[in-house]
């Protein structure tokens, strides 16, 4: 997926996500969520954190070339530890935390992502950054990773939040393009299932009976797992 596409589906879907948690009462942001222990503010203070990653990755040193697909980045290694996921939660809460409120939270997420857009607007197609894991990634490979981010733990907070998914059409083949390969989207087809059906199907979010279990294996469809 080429980059000027990937950053749309970026830029439509946080745009979403960011007017769907403009004018919560400080009661919505404090309720849970499935992404546990986190609640809506933590969530949202996680998606805030993987996209804040993304101004140091483009200001670093440029690796020579791309190693790391988007769907080999959701590889089962050590960003999937215990110790990676406890960090990975601690640092959602602390930067929850630091907000007096959630108004002030989302207006940091709007901003954060906003910026990263701009950015991401004035580098090439071939861009190569490096990841904190230490993948070398195409600039357009790792925003796909960040759509996911996006888009699925929106489903997350509209869920939480008791509201209809706000998953923007842009973002949705985005990430099942990623999660079954563009080859197999016409087959995904064949099941009959929304955009957010299908990411929570896919995601392990909502659980697939007999005949879907059948249906998805009579197809040949092969997902990934993101851990």
């Amino acid at each position: 997926m080429d980059q000027g596409r990937v950053l749309e589906a970026f830029r439509l879907e946080a745009g979403e996500l960011s007017r769907a948690v403009a004018g919560l009462s400080e009661s919505e942001w404090d309720r849970p969520t499935r992404c546990e222990p986190w609640s809506v503010r933590e969530l949202l203070g996680h998606v805030r954190v993987v996209i804040a990653w993304l101004p140091q990755m483009l200001g670093g040193l440029a690796p020579d070339k791309a190693e790391v697909s988007a769907a080999q980045y959701y590889r089962p290694d050590d960003r999937f530890s215990p110790q990676t996921n406890a960090a990975r939660i601690g640092l959602a809460q602390n930067h929850a935390a630091e907000h007096a409120n959630g108004a002030a939270l989302a207006a940091d997420f709007a901003a954060t992502w906003r910026q990263v857009d701009q950015m991401c607007q004035d580098e090439p197609e071939d861009r190569v950054v490096r990841t904190r894991h230490g993948d070398a990634m195409l600039l357009s490979e790792f925003l796909l990773t960040r759509v996911v981010e996006v888009a699925v733990h929106g489903l997350d907070l509209a869920d939480a939040l008791g509201r209809e998914p706000w998953l923007t059409p842009e973002a949705g083949v985005a990430v099942l393009e990623l999660l079954l390969g563009p080859e197999q989207l016409d087959a995904a087809g064949e099941l009959g299932w929304d955009g957010p059906t299908f990411l929570r199907k896919v995601t392990g979010r909502a659980t697939l009976d007999a005949t879907e279990t059948a249906q998805v294996g009579r197809l040949g469809i092969r997902w990934i797992t993101l851990g």
